[in-house]
């Protein structure tokens, strides 16, 4: 009986034993033509055993880099594609800086500093303060989501304060809900929303005909 523990090792199991052979046939071929046209057919085979690589991006090009694997690097054919070594296929990829934030405000990220910069060198005039009516609403999600605690507007304003290094002032303000973009936000929301649009005239009706009612009734 041909148990498993005597046969060769698989170096990519997900493949099974038989790609593995298939592939193994292929480097005993003598001709480097008859091993092009099996490796091809080796590569298609391989993609209709496993079509879900057919969802990544290069998933041809991956193909051949596991057949060149399947052949532990040791396989002369042309390949469409450069061709993997055993040495690449061992580096360690270079290790990639994370960045990171010079403040005591992290939670705020990345995003909200970049907008900050964009609203100070912006010139004095509505479209900067409505950017920064926009970063301080942002600011205010942000930290309400990191610290699962509600914050007041104050405290925003003065944080904005801070990070803009006293560039960027709300702190005229009472709240967030003073705010022009504020009362402008809803004043659209209200004119969008066709619901609120048919209360209002339903409502209307209803005060006409109760009034119309009691004028009847004198």
């Amino acid at each position: 009986m041909d148990y498993n523990t005597d046969r060769t090792q698989l170096l990519m199991p997900e493949y099974g034993r038989n790609i593995q052979q298939l592939v193994e046939h292929c480097k005993t071929l003598a001709s480097k033509e008859e091993r092009n046209e099996m490796a091809l057919a080796i590569v298609e085979f391989m993609g209709q055993r496993n079509p879900h690589l057919r969802d990544e991006e290069n998933y041809k090009h991956k193909l051949w880099d596991h057949l060149f694997i399947l052949a532990d690097h040791n396989l002369d054919v042309d390949s469409p594609y450069p061709i993997l070594t055993e040495e690449e296929l061992i580096t360690k990829p270079r290790k990639m800086d994370y960045p990171s934030l010079d403040n005591a405000y992290k939670f705020y990220g990345k995003s909200i500093l970049q907008l900050i910069e964009k609203a100070i060198a912006l010139e004095e005039g509505d479209e900067k303060e409505a950017l920064t009516h926009v970063i301080a609403n942002n600011m205010k999600k942000s930290y309400n989501v990191y610290n699962k605690e509600h914050v007041q507007d104050d405290v925003i304003f003065r944080h904005l304060k801070e990070l803009s290094n006293n560039k960027l002032d709300l702190t005229s303000l009472e709240s967030l809900e003073r705010s022009k973009i504020y009362y402008a936000a809803n004043r659209n929301n209200n004119n969008r929303n066709p619901n609120n649009n048919r209360n209002n005239n339903q409502n209307n009706n209803r005060k006409n005909n109760f009034q119309n009612h009691k004028n009847n009734r004198r």
